[in-house]
């Protein structure tokens, strides 16, 4: 097996930041209702910094694989960064080809963290 497919699975099986986030300043909950992910965003902003984040969440190894990747990344950058970010930051975090079926999934949890920083 690809090491990039081992790392989702990984992820998968053992998200990190996983679980809801006690202090939270915003909570998020999306739906694809496509295929019937679902993923809840916690975040605790302070000084327009991202000081936590955590989620909860159902669905297939990609979306949920994805969201554990981001929530690493994106603690401690400021808002602004994290909204400026696009699809190919996902893509890269996941580090396999992604169709178009899937991107929606692999981009829930970003859709929903930047929600929840504009909420």
């Amino acid at each position: 097996m690809d090491a990039n497919m081992q790392n989702i699975l990984d992820h998968y099986h053992e998200p990190e930041n996983a679980g809801a986030l006690l202090n939270a300043t915003s909570c998020i909950e999306l739906k694809n209702i496509s295929c019937g992910d679902e993923i809840t965003v916690y975040v605790q902003l302070l000084d327009e910094v991202l000081q936590d984040v955590s989620f909860q969440g159902k669905g297939c190894a990609i979306s949920q694989a994805a969201m554990s990747m981001l929530s690493e990344e994106v603690k401690g950058m400021p808002k602004d960064q994290i909204l400026a970010l696009d699809k190919d930051f996902v893509l890269e975090l996941l580090g396999i080809e992604v169709g178009p079926v899937r991107l929606k999934c692999a981009l829930l949890g970003m859709q929903a963290l930047k929600q929840a920083l504009e909420a």
